[in-house]
């Protein structure tokens, strides 16, 4: 129910004739997995969806119906979940729904609270992460998903919405104070596996 949020009078009458038109290629956006459940309504609704505490949700009309219930294991500085497995999956479920249609991994990375010490970012957590991550890519493209990109989210640490400066998604480390930058050491095992066109160990 989008009644709370939207009348929805600003579409018009064709504008769905207009935007209905063919993709050259479908970009996919993927951090983490996040599991939903039917809410009962009466319990206290669990919301661990990784958005954290806001007064709005960005699960419009789920309120009521939907709850996010804590999931074990590693999480991202954000809180959330790690599972690269998700990553094959949607890559899999997206050829199969739109066969022929290319597809791109748009955005994927981790944010970590990366510290530099003597000139280096360690960031060895951000590294397994992009190893599996990547490993799921190529899984599904092994698989048959016609798969021609991948666009590692973030080059440098940058501004994150409501986090502000907090979180850090970069393979490269940005001072926000001298404006330095450091390559991180996922940056240099990244820049290893795009020179090379393999996919090496995490370590």
């Amino acid at each position: 129910d989008t009644a709370g949020v939207s009348d929805w009078s600003f579409v018009h009458d064709g504008d769905l004739d207009l935007i209905h038109q063919p993709l050259d290629l479908l970009g996919i956006n993927y951090y983490s997995p996040t599991v939903v459940r039917a809410w009962d309504g009466a319990t206290p609704r669990e919301e661990a969806d990784g958005h954290g505490a806001s007064a709005h949700s960005p699960w419009v009309g789920s309120a009521h119906l939907v709850e996010f219930p804590e999931q074990p294991g590693e999480k991202t500085d954000m809180g959330w979940g790690i599972d690269a497995r998700g990553m094959r999956e949607l890559l899999l479920r997206m050829h199969r729904e739109h066969p022929g249609l290319e597809l791109m991994v748009t955005e994927n990375g981790a944010a970590y609270p990366d510290v530099v010490e003597d000139g280096r970012v360690a960031d060895l957590a951000r590294i397994q992460y992009l190893h599996d991550h990547l490993g799921a890519v190529l899984d599904a493209i092994e698989a048959g998903a016609p798969v021609t990109g991948y666009y590692l989210w973030s080059l440098l640490d940058n501004f994150e919405w409501a986090y502000g400066y907090s979180k850090r998604f970069g393979i490269v480390h940005v001072d926000y104070t001298t404006q330095v930058r450091t390559l991180k050491d996922s940056a240099l095992w990244y820049a290893g596996v795009a020179r090379s066109g393999a996919l090496p160990g995490p370590a």
